[in-house]
């Protein structure tokens, strides 16, 4: 259900050319061997979100309403939403030349797999040629990957991606961060925001953990269609990297 995704529409500067000589052939991170990496712990504090709906008295107020995720609407923004079989489960947040795509899971009670995510994002990267760097950056660890791709002309080249996660209470929250947010991270602060004052859904039903918490358009969404497509599923739900998901309507930007 999840690997990559239908079209990757990053801006130019986050694909580069590379010579397949200088390709690395082998993950590399960063403090390996501290706590917390690859392991299930119990979700951390998160004393600045993304947050649970129980953790906020108005989720609507300056936020855009998709169900099982509260999205904070800024000024020029794209929403996109995007959809596996019938259900919308991920929507991405484009502004001008960076973009984070939002997907929510439901987890243990008393377990989180940001850890064990983060080690199937990177084989699956790592099979595929890639490199992964993993780094304790300003949403705690994530992993900085370059994902080999195909460029228009037909050579070989990179995409720099930025895969960030949090553990809630029986919830997950990933973010794909890309274009210029993933390539000079610096420069994803609001992107980084976004996610932060995200509010997850996860209601009281029985789930079982890594099912996606299914998402829905806005009452009042001012659609742009797009023509969809399915590609081939990865055989993991994390392991692919990039999201195998169509491509759904757009929502118009937010003034």
């Amino acid at each position: 259900m999840f690997g990559r995704r239908k079209k990757n529409e990053a801006p130019d500067d986050a694909v580069e050319a590379v010579d397949p000589a200088e390709e690395a052939t082998s993950s590399d991170r960063s403090d390996a061997d501290d706590e917390g990496y690859g392991v299930s712990l119990p979700p951390a504090p998160r004393p600045d979100g993304p947050w649970d709906l129980s953790e906020v008295g108005n989720p609507g107020e300056g936020r855009v309403d998709l169900g099982g995720l509260f999205v904070p609407g800024v000024e020029g923004m794209e929403l996109r939403v995007e959809v596996a079989g019938d259900a919308i489960v991920a929507a991405t947040i484009v502004l001008q030349d960076s973009a984070v795509q939002l997907q929510a899971f439901a987890a243990p009670k008393n377990e989180g797999i940001w850890g064990e995510v983060r080690e199937e994002i990177a084989a699956g990267i790592t099979q595929q040629g890639g490199v992964i760097d993993t780094v304790d950056g300003p949403l705690g660890w994530e992993l900085r990957a370059q994902v080999p791709v195909q460029l228009p002309d037909g050579t070989n080249g990179v995409q720099v991606v930025r895969f960030v996660g949090v553990d809630g209470p029986r919830w997950f929250l990933r973010g794909v961060i890309s274009g210029q947010g993933a390539v000079q991270p610096q420069a994803a602060g609001l992107l980084e925001q976004i996610f932060r004052d995200t509010v997850v859904v996860r209601g009281e039903g029985p789930m079982a953990p890594r099912d996606p918490i299914v998402l829905k358009l806005p009452d009042d969404a001012q659609m742009v269609p797009e023509g969809v497509q399915q590609d081939d599923a990865s055989q993991s739900r994390f392991g692919g990297g990039v999201e195998r998901l169509e491509r759904g309507p757009e929502i118009t930007e937010i003034r």
